[in-house]
């Protein structure tokens, strides 16, 4: 039993001995890679300070995918596009290399100039978590704090300007249905204006009919005036000149007898009386004697 656990911890040994050669030759290797890339990278540099960007982008380029450990890489080509305002690369570059970077400074460094971005972009709200992680790194750097409340004060005047837009939005559409409102009430009472303006064109319709009626009738009086001043006309044409005998014509009188109606009353009273004198007579025949004469 003795010799078994002595031969697993010789075994153990053994192993742990190539782990560490392999982890040793690892760190070699890495920083190797790293030597490269930051030679590289001073390259890129020199590139970029002689303002010839094609170049230093192309190193950058091949600084960082020589070694992931070199943060100073990312952090440069996200400067060089930042001064090309080429914002969305730069974001990307600055957060590669806040990433990468075991430094603070150069996390603090990161995490800044992606706040400087959020604010070319007038994301306020991201600006200003970006530069609280900033801050966390280096809580001294006056510059973060001057931008973090400048960050601060832009948003609070984003959110103010938000709500008076949505007060303005609201206004308006109460403003809308409010004219609406309106409009559909003023329609009604056109609808009913017009009904009664139709209803008072009528009204004043049958009125000037009526009255044309009457006119018509109250017309009729000046014909017949016409007519009597005719006839006035016509007598005054029949009346003599003057020296002349004027010729009377006897015109019945109202409640007054014509002459033939008063020759028949007179013929009739004439009967009359003339049968009333033979009663007369017969009476007195018939009171007289009466002599009894023969004939012979």
């Amino acid at each position: 039993m003795n010799k078994i656990k002595v031969l697993f911890i010789g075994l153990g040994l053994v192993t742990t001995i190539v782990n560490a050669q392999e982890d040793t030759q690892t760190l070699r290797e890495n920083k190797k890679l790293l030597k490269e890339s930051t030679n590289i990278t001073y390259d890129a540099n020199k590139a970029l300070s002689q303002n010839n960007f094609v170049a230093s982008e192309a190193e950058y380029r091949k600084a960082i995918s020589k070694s992931e450990a070199n943060a100073a890489a990312p952090y440069n080509l996200g400067r060089a596009y930042y001064n090309r305002n080429a914002m969305a690369e730069s974001f990307t570059r600055f957060k590669e290399a806040g990433e990468k970077a075991e430094a603070k400074e150069t996390k603090h460094k990161s995490y800044h100039n992606m706040g400087n971005v959020f604010m070319r972009q007038k994301e306020y709200q991201k600006a200003v978590e970006a530069y609280k992680q900033a801050l966390r790194n280096n809580p001294t750097d006056d510059e973060t704090r001057y931008n973090l409340a400048l960050a601060k004060e832009m948003l609070k005047n984003e959110q103010d300007q938000n709500k008076n837009d949505q007060n303005q939005d609201q206004n308006q559409d109460q403003n809308k249905d409010q004219n609406k409102d309106n409009q559909e009430q003023n329609q009604d009472q056109n609808q009913n204006g017009d009904q009664d303006k139709d209803k008072e064109g009528e009204q004043k319709d049958d009125q000037n009919k009526d009255q044309g009626d009457q006119g018509d009738k109250g017309q009729e009086k000046p014909e017949e005036n016409k007519e009597g001043e005719g006839d006035k006309k016509e007598e005054q044409k029949k009346q003599p000149n003057p020296g002349e005998e004027p010729e009377r014509k006897e015109r019945p009188r109202p409640n007054q007898l014509s002459k033939q109606q008063i020759q028949n009353l007179l013929e009739a009273m004439q009967n009359e009386e003339k049968k009333v004198q033979e009663k007369i007579d017969a009476k007195k025949v018939k009171g007289q004697k009466i002599k009894n004469e023969k004939d012979w």
